[in-house]
């Protein structure tokens, strides 16, 4: 929108004018999430919505660094046991290990962060234990 409203024109027809103009040349047709529903659609209405999506966009958490990390342990952990090849396992392991290390290289600030390296052939040997098939 770079032209103004022109004088004696009521701004309601004048932004319609402009959305009609936009929809015309297709401008809404590329948008992320076009034709799909609203993801919040079926949520209780929670008046911070957006700050916690923008807090979620931009990978902002409300737990403490250490606390975060124990919680991306977990979340690894999870990553594991639902992995359906032992490449995929190592890459999950790989990953969180090299957070870890950093973490432990340089602790975050918060509470301790209690966490050790994750032993990448013991947690491969376990996710191979778990099913027959994938021996």
């Amino acid at each position: 929108m770079t032209e103004r409203k022109p004088p004696g024109v009521s701004f309601e027809s004048f932004v319609d004018r402009q959305i009609g103009e936009a929809a015309a040349r297709g401008d809404f047709e590329k948008l992320p999430g076009y034709g799909k529903p609203l993801a919040s659609l079926d949520a209780p209405y929670d008046e911070l919505w957006w700050i916690k999506g923008k807090l979620h966009r931009e990978g902002f958490s409300a737990l403490p660094p250490a606390l975060a990390l124990r919680k991306e342990a977990e979340d690894a952990r999870e990553a594991v046991r639902a992995a359906r090849s032992e490449r995929r396992v190592r890459e999950v392991l790989a990953e969180i290990n090299d957070k870890i290390r950093a973490a432990l290289r340089m602790p975050p600030p918060g509470p301790p962060l209690n966490l050790a390296e994750f032993d990448v052939e013991h947690e491969v040997a376990a996710w191979r234990a778990c099913a027959p098939d994938r021996a």
